[in-house]
């Protein structure tokens, strides 16, 4: 597979985000069953593989980490930290954001022991903390990296002014953020022009859409009772049916080529920059093999423009977050 630049970390060109393995869409892999999925995804030329400490929270490190132990001279794992998580509910749940100093040490320390790992390829700040200065937070993060225990730094959901401000401080090799055909902040925010400035990777998570833009995704109502999208403004009943239609027209492209909408998909957001590495997750083997084959297809620029315009932003219906959500991100 080819492969692009983080920093200083060499990746393949598409990583694979691990969250639904056991977090948010509903009932967790069997752990066998995630096992297979890693292993597959490592034998096709994935060498980035995305996990956080609030996915489970916490259980989808010790699943990741158990689970590419085997590979690890082969791969680089990428965790994030940000959030307070405490008990509600009964439920181990994020309560709240803190990227205090002596917060990014004691979390890092937790995830190396649930990774089982001496270093973190790449950590992330998950979200920007409004009551700690980047500069704080970055610098407890460059502390790591000087003791070994962290080789790259990356933010996630930042705003363009508080990439720079943490690049200043200390090399920020990739940011995270939603991106793909339906979600196109980072082309007006600034974010992306603040990447290609100075030289930091970006990483898309939900290139397709949440699955949307699959096309698989047919009824809101096969979703599970549990599955975090039925809290999302894009999937409520009356947008769902709406960005459903937009849905197909991008099928019907994606069927003049012989592809799937989802490689389509993929292969748009792979036109958009050489510092774009987009790490789609999925929990079956058969649609991570179709994820991966959308790096053997090429879009013309006149190509990718016509899908941009076929998917403009202004013609999908909902907001990608409630506005809660959206208090956490682009700050």
């Amino acid at each position: 597979m080819d492969t692009r630049t983080l920093g200083p970390l060499t990746v393949s060109v598409l990583g694979l985000g691990c969250m639904g393995m056991s977090h948010a869409y509903g009932t967790p892999l069997a752990e066998k069953d995630a096992f297979a999925l890693l292993d597959r995804a490592v034998e096709l030329g994935v060498t980035l593989f995305d996990t956080a400490e609030v996915y489970g929270p916490f259980t989808n490190e010790e699943l990741v980490g158990k689970g590419l132990k085997r590979h690890r001279g082969r791969v680089q794992i990428a965790t994030k930290f940000g959030f307070t998580i405490g008990e509600a509910a009964s439920a181990v749940r994020p309560s709240g954001v803190d990227s205090r100093p002596e917060h990014v040490r004691a979390v890092a320390e937790a995830s190396l022991k649930r990774l089982g790992v001496e270093v973190i390829d790449l950590f992330y700040q998950h979200r920007v903390d409004p009551a700690v200065p980047i500069e704080e937070t970055v610098g407890a993060m460059a502390d790591l990296v000087k003791e070994g225990k962290v080789r790259a730094l990356g933010l996630s959901e930042a705003g363009a002014e508080t990439l720079s401000r943490a690049h200043a401080t200390h090399p920020i090799a990739a940011i995270q953020s939603e991106y793909s055909l339906w979600t196109r902040e980072p082309e007006t925010n600034g974010v992306l022009e603040t990447c290609r400035a100075l030289g930091i990777g970006f990483v898309p998570f939900s290139p397709l859409g949440r699955g949307m833009l699959t096309g698989a995704l047919k009824d809101i109502s096969t979703l599970g009772a549990t599955d975090f999208r039925r809290g999302l403004p894009r999937f409520d009943a009356e947008n769902f049916d709406a960005n459903r239609a937009l849905i197909t027209l991008l099928e019907e492209r994606a069927r003049d080529r012989g592809i799937t909408a989802g490689q389509l998909a993929l292969a748009w957001v792979l036109a958009q920059a050489p510092f774009i590495v987009p790490i789609p997750g999925t929990t079956k083997i058969p649609n991570l093999e179709t994820n991966l084959a959308a790096t053997d297809i090429r879009l013309s620029a006149e190509e990718a423009a016509e899908l941009g315009a076929l998917l403009a932003p202004e013609k999908v219906a909902g907001g990608r977050y409630s506005a809660a959500q959206e208090g956490l991100t682009g700050r």
